[in-house]
């Protein structure tokens, strides 16, 4: 027969692993504030939370963008599995005064995906992926949860919903490039140096030793996410804004989701 004092002290073991992954995830707690720059200007703020619950993770991000040309606010709140997976997400903007209201989730092996924008809805159906990012213009969250999936993936079939239009899924494709230095808080920092290619548009997206997203030089002709406190060393672009273009000329703004 067993020796009661080891089985106690066994069961108490099994109690400390099952509590674990609730530990894990509440350490793993993180946010950050990031500046929206175009051409090295102050144009908007930008913020993410993940929180950790009993299942995964809770994730919000905010972002204001105030420019000639574009006034873009943002409100997204997701539900993540605690391997990073999409379970939900919900997204609010206002872009140039149109409201957009979006929802997605997998569903039945599928992403179902609604719209609403401009007094219209829409439906669709996407094709299903299990390393799936909502990347919607401006959101640093969304990128740090691709850095997350990439390490845990090495950087191989993910991809993005698109919430343009009608929506759509985009393969996304990871290169890696040398390490640089930079600073954050004035103190030294190693910087990793990724290119995500989706469609086409190329994001350069700087993280630090724990994987955390620092900076990223968007497709949007000259638009960057700079986390505060953060300085690249050399810079990714030159820091002064070039003479300003005509009117004609300025790079166009997100545009909200067209609605058939």
């Amino acid at each position: 027969m067993e020796n009661p004092r080891r089985i106690i002290a066994l069961l108490r073991l099994v109690a400390l692993v099952a509590l674990l992954p609730l530990a894990s995830a509440v350490s793993l707690a993180q946010s950050g504030d990031f500046t929206v720059g175009q051409n090295g200007k102050s144009v908007g703020t930008a913020s993410f939370k993940f929180a950790g619950n009993s299942e995964g993770y809770d994730s919000t991000s905010v972002v204001r963008v105030s420019m000639q040309g574009l006034e873009y606010q943002l409100s997204k709140t997701e539900k993540l599995s605690s391997a990073n997976l999409l379970q939900h997400v919900q997204l609010s903007a206002i872009v140039n005064s149109t409201a957009v209201n979006i929802a997605a989730k997998p569903d039945s092996g599928q992403i179902l995906i609604n719209i609403s924008a401009n007094g219209r809805s829409s439906t669709t159906r996407l094709d299903g992926h299990k390393f799936v990012v909502f990347l919607a213009d401006f959101d640093p969250g969304a990128l740090e949860t691709l850095l997350t999936l990439a390490v845990a993936n090495n950087n191989r079939d993910l991809w993005a919903i698109v919430p343009k239009q009608a929506g759509s899924i985009q393969p996304i494709q990871l290169a890696t490039y040398a390490d640089q230095q930079g600073t954050l808080d004035g103190k030294p920092v190693a910087v990793h140096h990724l290119i995500a290619t989706v469609s086409g548009s190329a994001t350069d997206l700087f993280s630090g030793p724990e994987n955390q997203l620092l900076q990223a030089e968007l497709p949007q002709e000259g638009f960057a996410l700079v986390r505060k406190g953060f300085v690249l060393k050399p810079p990714a672009k030159p820091t002064a804004p070039p003479e300003p273009p005509p009117a004609t000329d300025q790079p166009a703004p997100p545009s909200a989701p067209k609605v058939n």
